[in-house]
């Protein structure tokens, strides 16, 4: 009894050691932005755009949600995925602010940059 119990542990510690974590050395990464910020943009008037924390979701083609993430303060996002055909979806609760879909392709071994433009409806 006592060496199947060994015998059992020693299987499961072996098998857990040769699973290796996946590591995914690919995927999206860019920044989300929102503009105009200005009421009345003004010829020789400067309006940039603002970085805007969001919420983006990866799509499959099929319109499946993969993975939600948030931007960070910065409007910053780096989403790890596996090779291929994804949809950048942002999420927004209203008519406004509002970005547009983005089709993208991920290659192996490589982050795809991506930019997000919110429209923030100010005109």
């Amino acid at each position: 009894m006592k060496t199947k119990f060994v015998l059992g542990i020693l299987i499961l510690v072996l098998s857990t050691c040769s699973m290796k974590p996946k590591v995914t050395d690919s995927g999206i990464e860019g920044q989300a932005f929102i503009g105009p910020m200005c009421p009345v943009v003004q010829v020789g008037q400067e309006c940039p755009d603002a970085t805007y924390q969001a919420v983006l979701s990866v799509n499959s083609l099929r319109g499946e949600r993969l993975v939600p993430v948030q931007t960070d303060g910065e409007g910053r996002f780096r989403i790890p995925l596996e090779p291929g055909d994804y949809i950048l979806h942002p999420e927004s609760e209203n008519v406004f602010p509002f970005a547009g879909e983005q089709t993208f392709t991920v290659d192996e071994g490589k982050f795809t940059q991506l930019v997000v433009h919110y429209d923030s409806g100010v005109r």
